[in-house]
């Protein structure tokens, strides 16, 4: 059997997990048993998911788009675990780690997105590269923002109340907003014709954005409940 043909039904395993998994833990309530339960298996089927796409994506080749977004899919939900773990030399390693594969793939991601914006083509999947180009600096910028919030736990330590648990959130809700569009969109061939609509598919990849940007908005209000999800989250 050949590497693929293992990693193959891994990889869509997980994902279907993932997404599952997301949802769950985005319905329920914060900080209880089912939301720490739920996504902490959420992390650890996304990790197999994203690792299993950056190797897929590497046997077809090293610059295939699937090697940078499956590792970087994989650092969103490994930070946001550590968020909201207590500080420790282990967690210390793992964000230094993660600043630097994040580095690393901003910078890679602007190199595809200024090749792609001077292809005037479509991709083999029919979507024209200037429009990949622009998505390329999209996540780019997504990624910059990320690792200068690294640099700041590196620096100063890891924030309380509020923008810890901010952290937290917007990194998990972006990796399942990114495992939500790799799926309903990239994936769309695979779901049944009478649903293949793209205004429904889009559907639920916008609700996990709508999703994100609410609590982003709930946790920057100063309530006591947050600080004591937070204790609920590290327990």
């Amino acid at each position: 059997m050949s590497l693929h043909a293992f990693l193959l039904p891994i990889h869509i395993a997980a994902g279907g997990l993932a997404l599952v998994l997301g949802a769950v833990a985005l319905l329920v309530k914060k900080g209880g048993t089912i939301h720490r339960r739920s996504g902490l298996l959420f992390v650890y089927a996304m990790l197999v998911m994203g690792f299993s796409a950056s190797i897929l994506g590497f046997l077809k080749s090293p610059t295939d788009g699937n090697v940078f977004t499956g590792l970087m899919t994989a650092y969103f939900v490994g930070t946001a675990l550590t968020t909201v773990r207590p500080a420790s030399p282990w967690t210390l390693r793992i964000n230094a780690a993660a600043l630097t594969v994040v580095a690393g793939l901003a910078l890679g991601t602007i190199v595809s997105g200024v090749k792609a914006l001077d292809n005037p083509g479509l991709s083999p999947g029919g979507v024209p590269f200037r429009t990949i180009g622009v998505m390329s600096f999209v996540l780019a910028t997504v990624m910059i923002l990320a690792a200068a919030g690294d640099v700041r736990i590196l620096r100063s330590g890891m924030p309380r109340g509020g923008p810890r648990l901010a952290r937290h959130l917007w990194r998990m809700c972006f990796a399942l907003f990114i495992a939500a569009m790799s799926f309903f969109l990239g994936q769309a061939k695979v779901i049944p014709k009478p649903v293949r609509i793209p205004a429904l598919l889009a559907i639920p990849v916008l609700a996990v954005l709508v999703t994100l940007l609410y609590w982003l908005w709930r946790v920057r209000r100063p309530f006591r409940v947050f600080d004591r999800s937070l204790g609920r989250l590290r327990a």
